[in-house]
């Protein structure tokens, strides 16, 4: 006669298992949702960054600056949009309307994401001419490179508000 091995686990052991497949759970979910953040915090940084450029301009009267800015990682194009004219330009194929989703009523300066969004893809940029920077192009959008983005931030003299070009 021959007997059979038996493989026996107590409670304890299968609690303990259970425990641990919980834990990994959380523990990829607050992963997911801190490069989440992060991409959120990225892309204030930018916003942040591109104001304050814009601001220095504006205030001199005169002046150029070209920066390279660092973005998240996942945007594509950094776009300028005026929504209240219609779209134009020929490099655009469809990104005005995709926009328009990121739009709430102010906004002029969007990311576009392909296939990741974050919380925030739009932002009001102050003291801009948005209706010269969208004159050829409209939405008027700069292509990322490797999370970063070369622009040309300037305000010629007798001018208001700043134009951006790439």
């Amino acid at each position: 006669m021959s007997k059979r091995g038996q493989m026996r686990l107590s409670f304890g052991m299968i609690f303990s298992i259970i425990l641990i497949i919980v834990f990994l759970a959380f523990a990829g979910y607050a992963i997911v949702k801190a490069l989440g953040w992060m991409k959120t915090i990225n892309a204030g940084n930018f916003f942040n960054s591109v104001q304050e450029d814009v601001d220095k301009i504006w205030k001199s009267s005169l002046g150029s600056i070209e920066k390279t800015y660092n973005t998240p990682s996942s945007v594509e194009y950094v776009c300028f949009a005026d929504f209240n004219k219609e779209e134009n330009g020929l490099n655009n194929s469809g990104l005005y309307k995709e926009l328009q989703f990121d739009f709430s009523g102010s906004e002029n300066l969007f990311l576009y994401q392909r296939n990741s969004k974050s919380d925030l893809n739009s932002f009001q940029l102050k003291h801009i001419d948005l209706q010269k920077i969208t004159e050829n192009e409209n939405p008027f959008c700069i292509k990322t490179s490797k999370g970063k983005v070369k622009m040309t931030i300037k305000m010629n003299s007798g001018d208001t508000l700043v134009t951006i070009t790439k």
